[in-house]
């Protein structure tokens, strides 16, 4: 086929853009066939764009060549229509333009279309990674191109309203020096230093410190990070953090920008009044109630603590289980006796068997009594202590689970979850961010009996917690904060040391000598020695506020092209291999097992 040229015709006018108040105007609109319907005399054409879609109409009226390239299109064809806006004699209340279509004097087709492999419309039925490889034509659906087009708008305001509280928008370098943050490293060989590595930044934590070093008071960047980890529906291996840094403050100015912020951001996107300021709470209640430090606010469900009812019963998975010092917690879900038989308990049992229970005990009351496999070991007094613990009422049904605190709780965190799901009780409109503080500054490692860093060494500890640094770990809190929306972490933060000998003392705390701490930090500790402000910040997830904001279940349908599990990008084939001369510049030779040969 051949193509048209544009031969100066320009667009006038976005597809999606048309009203009744343009009918008898003259326009010029681009874009791709969504379909076309052949009915004899009559040919229709859906055109789309990326602000929606118009009707093109041929008739009896139409030049004859004109008509006869409207025969020949095919879905997905590029087109340039000319022609004057009418009012459609059958309206489509569905769509925007739905009131008027093109009456088209002038048609060109600018490209052909092979027949995509999938149909391109937001509810098409195609596989994710048919999708993926063709991510070009996946990014043609509508609801994608709104995703993406939020994006750029959420991006937008955080500049405007960053710029407009002082802060400077300062890019920090992509090739650092690997630096141990918590999670793997991207490297990147470097082909003049033989035998070094450059990293990809897991965020710009040592940069922006420094910049508060050198007088940028308040600083910011829409920040492109790295991390060499397995993957889930909210994380990639490559992301973007709105990330930001303040000098001369303490945590209640951070929190102020950063509500702040929320509130712009959801007022400007989505018309939505954030109430401000934001609740809090702390990590341990966090954890107590909800049983993860990323609790969802939005339905109730907390967790209960019946150790002392249960202590002292006549059941061994409960007493001993008090008495060798773990926990015995329940959660109520209300009114779910008819949904939770006793097959989709099972169920339940075996998904809290997968992440670490040893069983999950249940109370289900269906008839005028609540029954249970474990009440025969019981008094009736301890069983009615339970009942009015939980506030259980006929329809309910009790989950208890009994071990170490830390297990029970995350189990019961991720049964909370997984319940309110089944029972569709959590509010899908509603968008509840709180404040979670006072995070322990070490965690107990079960298998070394020893205590690691919850955080980057560069966290501050509560200043009442500074003489347990040697003595009592497990009493030492970090002056870090998370941010949560919808059970989703959408930041991190902290206030950070700037006294050089309390950054010494934290590093002999976390187990590094100090011939590693200066390899591996020296030129941040080094700066702190020429008068370093007292600063903090936190870094927040755009990709997960765009993914929430949006209505999105996975990352994937927020970023233009993503990685899969396996950090591979289907549409281009990355990771991919190099040729030798390549390999050799670098001084690499590459030694992979048979078995480990994709």
């Amino acid at each position: 086929m051949k193509l048209d040229r544009m031969d100066g015709m320009k667009r006038t006018h976005y597809c999606g853009t048309l009203r009744s108040d343009n009918a008898g105007d003259t326009v010029v609109v681009c874009g791709w066939v969504g379909r076309q319907r052949d009915l004899g005399s009559l040919i229709f054409i859906d055109l789309r764009d990326r602000s929606g879609i118009v009707q093109l109409a041929f008739d009896d009226s139409t030049d004859k060549e004109v008509f006869k390239k409207a025969f020949s299109v095919r879905s997905e064809f590029v087109l340039m229509a000319k022609g004057k806006v009418r009012v459609r004699s059958s309206l489509n209340p569905e769509l925007p333009t739905g009131d008027v279509e093109i009456e088209v004097s002038e048609l060109k087709i600018l490209g052909a279309s092979l027949t995509p492999p999938f149909d391109i419309a937001p509810d098409t039925n195609a596989g994710e990674e048919l999708r993926l490889k063709y991510r070009y034509l996946d990014l043609r659906r509508s609801n994608l191109q709104k995703n993406i087009i939020m994006r750029h708008k959420i991006a937008k305001v955080t500049r405007d309203y960053f710029d407009e509280n002082g802060f400077l928008e300062i890019e920090t370098p992509t090739l650092i020096k690997s630096t141990p943050e918590g999670a793997r490293d991207y490297l990147v060989p470097s082909r003049v230093h033989k035998g070094s590595f450059f990293a990809l930044p897991q965020s710009p934590q040592m940069y922006k410190q420094l910049l508060m070093l050198s007088g940028f008071d308040r600083y910011m960047q829409i920040a492109r990070c790295y991390r060499d980890e397995d993957l889930r529906a909210d994380r990639q291996p490559e992301f973007t953090q709105v990330d930001l840094e303040m000098s001369f403050v303490d945590r209640e100015d951070i929190f102020s920008i950063a509500e702040g912020y929320v509130k712009r951001l959801f007022s400007e996107v989505l018309g939505i009044d954030i109430e401000t300021p934001l609740p809090r709470m702390t990590y341990n209640f966090a954890m107590d109630n909800y049983g993860t430090d990323k609790p969802d606010t939005r339905f109730d469900m907390k967790i209960e603590d019946i150790s002392d009812i249960t202590e002292n019963c006549g059941f061994g998975v409960f007493a001993n289980t008090v008495r060798e010092g773990g926990t015995v917690r329940a959660i109520n879900a209300k009114g779910a006796a008819q949904v939770y038989t006793r097959k989709e308990i099972d169920k339940l049992t075996d998904d809290a068997k997968g992440i670490g229970a040893k069983g999950l005990a249940f109370i289900r009351w269906v008839e005028d009594e609540p029954s249970c496999s474990f009440s025969k070991f019981m008094t009736g007094q301890e069983m009615e202590a339970i009942y009015d613990r939980l506030d259980a009422q006929k329809g309910d049904v009790i989950f208890i689970v009994a071990d170490k605190k830390p297990l029970a709780l995350s189990v019961l965190g991720a049964i909370r979850l997984t319940v309110a799901k089944r029972l569709g009780i959590i509010p899908q409109k509603q968008f509840n961010f709180v404040w979670i503080t006072e995070f322990p500054f070490f965690e107990y490692n079960e298998e070394t009996g020893s205590y690691d860093a919850m955080h980057h060494p560069f966290t501050a500890p509560l200043d009442e917690c500074i003489e347990y640094l040697d003595t009592e770990p497990e009493r030492v809190y970090a002056d870090a904060y998370d941010l949560v929306l919808n059970g989703v972490e959408l930041s991190s933060g902290s206030l950070r040391i700037t006294d050089p000998e309390l950054q010494a003392h934290m590093f002999s705390a976390l187990g590094l000598t100090d011939e590693e701490a200066e390899q591996k930090f020296g030129f941040l500790t080094g700066a702190f020695k020429y008068g370093a402000p007292p600063h903090g910040g936190m870094g927040i997830g755009l990709d997960r506020i765009c993914m929430i904001m949006t209505g999105s279940d996975s990352l994937r349908d927020v970023v233009a092209f993503p990685k899969v599990a396996t950090s591979a990008e289907l549409m281009s084939g990355a990771p991919s291999g190099v040729d030798e001369a390549q390999l050799r510049d670098l001084a690499i030779k590459i030694d992979i097992k048979a078995e480990d040969r994709n």
